[in-house]
Parts: structure tokens; sequence; C-alpha cells
């Protein structure tokens, strides 16, 4: 029980402040009673698959996965926005034109964007090919796209 209320405590201090080594983690836990080993840090972190990632003030920080991504999607939809020039349907496939050499970036934003009824991607230089499940879910997807690029 130990292990999980600390491991609880760990992702409690990753995710309010900055923590940027594990002796900041070890003095945090121990400032709450929790006395802990740098070994146990270490395999804490392991554990709880933590990463280090850029911070917005420009330092290191441990995230979990998910915290380290949370930043991705929306530089995946900047990228989008500023690279499609248009968009048009062809049956069930969506094509998305680009500005020349953003046809992968602009895939990559399709595919992060977990989208239910889009079944793939296909980029080449400045195209993008969209298959979509249904025709009828072909309107619902140019929409969400339309969203990201107003």
């Amino acid at each position: 029980m130990k292990k999980y209320t600390r491991q609880l405590k760990i992702l409690e201090m990753i995710t309010s402040s900055e923590i940027e080594t594990q002796e900041e983690l070890a003095d945090g836990l121990k400032a709450i009673n929790i006395d802990v080993t740098q070994a146990t840090i270490s395999r804490d972190i392991k554990e709880l698959r933590l990463i280090k990632t850029v911070s917005k003030s420009g330092k290191q920080k441990y995230a979990t996965i998910a915290q380290s991504q949370e930043g991705i999607a929306e530089r995946l939809n900047k990228m989008f926005e500023n690279s499609v020039v248009s968009i048009d349907d062809a049956m069930n496939i969506i094509i998305v034109k680009t500005i020349p050499g953003a046809a992968q970036i602009c895939a990559s934003a399709i595919d992060y964007m977990g989208l239910e009824n889009v079944v793939g991607t296909l980029a080449g230089n400045d195209s993008v090919f969209v298959a979509i499940k249904s025709l009828e879910a072909v309107e619902e997807i140019m929409e969400e796209f339309r969203k990201v690029i107003r």
C-alpha cells in the first residue's frame, strides 16, 4: 500500500509543479513524511513510465506520457491550419491539398485527431487522401477539418 500512496504522491507532484530531478522528487516526498531512497525513486519513475519533457519555461521536467503529448495536438493542429490550401471530397475519400511538402505533417495531424470515422490517411507531397468509413460521415469529417483551419 505504501508503494501506491508514494506513486500517487509522485504523480500529484509532477502534475502540480515542474520537477526536474529525482532529488527534487525525494525531497518533496520527505517533506510529506514519505522516506525514500534514490533507488526507490528510480524504480517508481520506471513503473510509472515517467519521461523527461521540456516545460513551457524551457526547463526539463518529469511528466507522464499523456502529459507530454498534450502540446503535440495543439502544435499539429496549428501546422494543419497553416498548411491546408483546400479540402474536397470524392465519394468516401477526402482530399486535403496542402502547401508543397506539408502533406506528411497534415496526415499526422489528422491521424492524431482520432476521428472515429477516419479509416486512414495516405500522404504525398502536397495532398492527403483520407479514407472515411461511410459516405454519410464525409461531411462530418470535413466540418471537423474546417474547424481547425478557421
